[in-house]
C-alpha cells in the first residue's frame, strides 16, 4: 500500500516535469534564452546590457541553435575551448561561461537534464592584475590635462576614495550635514542618469 500511495502522489510532479521536458526540450537555445531572459527582472540596465553583449558575441555564435536536450558537459566544456581557439580573453570567458551556466542551471532545475550539464566542467580562471595606484605626479598630470570638470572628478576620486560613476553623481542633494556627504548615487553608464548604487 505504502508503494502504491507514494506512486500515486509522485505521478503529478512526474507529469508536470514530463510536459517541461516535452516544451522546453526541443528548443534552440536562442529560444530558450529569451524566456529565461524575461524571468531576470533583477537586473539592471548595465547587467542586462551586458549579458546581451555576451550572448549575440559569444554565447550565441557557438552554441545559439543548439537544442536544449542535448545540452552535457562535453558541451559546456567545448563552449570554452571554441572561446579559446577565437582568441577570447580570459574576463570575457569567464563571463561568458558564467552566463551559460545560470541559463543551465535554471533548465536543470526544470527538470530538462537528470544530471547537472556542468558537472566536471572546469571554469575559465581569470585573475584580475593587481590595481595600478597613480602617484602624485601622475595625478598631477591628469589634473592639468583637462577642464575643471576632470580635475573635480580626478580630485573626488582620489581624495574621498570614489569609483567613477560615483564621483559624476557628486550633487548638493546628497548633503545630510555641512561635513558629511552620503554616497548613495552614481551616474549609470547605459542610461546616462543618476541610479542607486550597485550592492556588491
Amino acid at each position: 500500500m505504502t508503494t502504491s500511495y507514494k506512486a500515486r502522489k509522485a505521478a503529478p510532479r512526474q507529469d508536470a516535469k514530463a510536459e517541461r521536458i516535452a516544451k522546453y526540450g526541443p528548443m534552440q537555445l536562442r529560444e530558450y534564452t529569451a524566456e529565461w531572459k524575461d524571468g531576470q527582472r533583477h537586473l539592471a540596465p548595465a547587467s542586462l546590457s551586458h549579458l546581451d553583449s555576451l550572448l549575440q558575441h559569444h554565447i550565441f555564435p557557438a552554441l545559439g541553435s543548439r537544442r536544449m536536450s542535448s545540452f552535457d558537459h562535453k558541451v559546456a566544456d567545448g563552449f570554452i575551448r571554441i572561446l579559446e581557439r577565437n582568441g577570447v580573453g580570459l574576463a570575457a570567458q569567464s563571463n561568458a561561461y558564467d552566463k551559460l551556466k545560470s541559463i543551465l542551471l535554471g533548465a536543470h532545475r526544470l527538470g530538462l537534464f537528470d544530471d547537472n550539464p556542468l558537472a566536471g566542467v572546469k571554469p575559465p580562471q581569470y585573475d584580475p592584475k593587481r590595481a595600478v595606484i597613480p602617484s602624485p605626479a601622475q595625478l598631477q598630470a591628469v589634473r592639468v590635462a583637462g577642464d575643471d570638470t576632470l580635475t573635480l572628478v580626478v580630485d573626488l576620486m582620489s581624495g574621498c576614495g570614489l569609483r567613477n560613476g560615483e564621483a559624476a553623481a557628486v550633487n548638493l542633494r546628497n548633503l545630510v550635514a555641512d561635513n558629511v556627504y552620503r554616497v548613495t548615487e552614481q551616474v549609470n553608464q547605459t542610461t546616462k542618469t543618476y541610479d542607486r548604487l550597485k550592492h556588491r
